[in-house]
């Protein structure tokens, strides 16, 4: 008997927000160009010039995995570390950091950030 009081509550429920037996109502073409007619116009976007990438691109962000975690970094930095189950971030500074076990501090992960033609890379280091 509470199964069947259970269902028709939700049956009633579901009836009253709405989300069953109804269907959206369709716009006529019309109702599509006034619509459209009240966004305001906006300028195309201004070409970039040829030549040398802008050094936004150049300085990407990159995620890197490691046995201690995930590391974020640019050539500007490292950005972020998430360490992994089991560590923690111990160190973090500007081109290095140090995940520790949690269990056990004496398992570290160094890493070292180094950059190359606009592009960063991890260099990881276990120390067990």
């Amino acid at each position: 008997m509470a199964a069947i009081l259970a269902v028709l509550v939700g049956v009633v429920g579901i009836g009253l927000v709405g989300l069953t037996g109804r269907e959206a109502d369709t716009m006529s073409e019309a109702d599509v160009e006034q619509a459209l007619g009240e966004v305001p116009a906006t300028a195309p976007p201004s070409a970039t010039p040829a030549g040398e990438p802008s050094p936004s691109a150049v300085s990407r962000e990159q995620s890197f995995r490691t046995r201690g975690g995930t590391v974020v970094a640019g050539c500007d930095g490292i950005v972020s570390m998430s360490p992994a189950q089991g560590f923690g971030v111990h160190e973090r500074r500007q081109s290095e950091g140090e995940f520790r076990g949690v269990r056990d501090d004496h398992v570290r992960v160094k890493v070292e950030l180094t950059c190359v033609d606009g592009v960063p890379h991890i260099d990881e280091r276990d120390d067990d």
